[in-house]
């Protein structure tokens, strides 16, 4: 089910007959709706909950350089709104969605004035990992913003990458600031691992590592087991906690993430917003099979 998902997500009329019955099909529950004032009243509840947000503006792999140039100053203009109305929000941003397909250069560019933007406002960025095709261009351009002296960006990993833990060992001495992922792209078994406890073993191997030797760890999961490990380590290692937060999807396990607050942890939510939200949706479906009945249900009931 999880393979015909995420290829539905390529699927172009499916996507026109979805996107045109978005709230019947409740994609509203994963998206903070389509607009910048929708976002900023999802931020709103967010942080009345006791929680912080990232925010992503949805869309990926855009084709022209005057496409990507506005996506940045859309992440420009939002990083001044959240000064303005003083929410606690940071943005997370997909590279493709800047210019990385067209030219690497481009991409760095724009994600160097986005950054620009956040620190006029003492705000950060986090560069979201996408396919593991892009995963070489991604860090290297972290690499790069950081030999450039930007420090507020940070960069992901994810656990069903056989490569992860290379990578981390090779950003240490960065002093990075990395959230850790299992990943929710449709990889290969020559790339990737395919069975759930070995990708959640290398979850909590590169959990382990980056809470010991990482300047920041952002540990986004939903699984409880895992949630479990992390809070007993950090405990166990006296590891405090302004050194990580656990980061949540908007719209799954609410009840969880109040948990976490509730006992003293920092957590933040990954709020989406925007007109195209087709295909996080279609991710957000594959990753439980409870999203999948939730679907049905929202159709009934439509």
């Amino acid at each position: 089910m999880r393979a015909a998902l995420l290829g539905a997500a390529g699927n172009q009329p499916l996507q026109r007959f979805i996107t045109h019955h978005g709230r019947r099909f409740g994609a509203y529950r994963f998206v903070a709706g389509e607009t910048l004032d929708e976002f900023i009243a999802a931020v709103r509840s967010a942080n009345a909950r006791g929680m912080r947000v990232a925010a992503g503006l949805l869309g990926e792999d855009v084709r022209s350089r005057d496409a990507a140039a506005a996506v940045a100053r859309e992440y420009c203009d939002m990083l001044d709104r959240f000064a303005l109305d003083r929410v606690d929000a940071n943005v997370a941003l997909k590279l493709t969605h800047l210019g990385l397909t067209i030219d690497r250069d481009l991409a760095l560019a724009n994600v160097a004035a986005v950054a620009a933007r956040a620190a006029e406002h003492g705000n950060f960025v986090r560069m979201d990992m996408e396919q593991s095709a892009h995963t070489d261009a991604t860090l290297d351009i972290y690499r790069g913003l950081r030999a450039r002296g930007v420090d507020n960006v940070g960069a992901v990993l994810q656990s069903y990458l056989y490569r992860s833990e290379a990578d981390l060992l090779a950003l240490l001495p960065l002093n990075p600031s990395l959230r850790i992922v299992k990943g929710a792209y449709l990889e290969s078994a020559s790339v990737a691992y395919a069975r759930k406890r070995d990708v959640d073993a290398n979850y909590v191997k590169l959990l382990e590592l980056c809470l010991h030797r990482g300047r920041f760890t952002a540990i986004a999961t939903h699984d409880d087991a895992i949630i479990d490990h992390a809070v007993g380590f950090v405990e166990r290692e006296s590891i405090g906690r302004d050194r990580f937060e656990f980061q949540m999807l908007y719209g799954v396990r609410p009840k969880l993430q109040s948990a976490l607050v509730a006992r003293g942890f920092d957590v933040r939510i990954a709020v989406p917003f925007g007109s195209q939200w087709y295909p996080y949706f279609m991710r957000r479906l594959a990753e439980r099979p409870a999203n999948v009945l939730f679907l049905l249900r929202s159709m009934w009931r439509g």
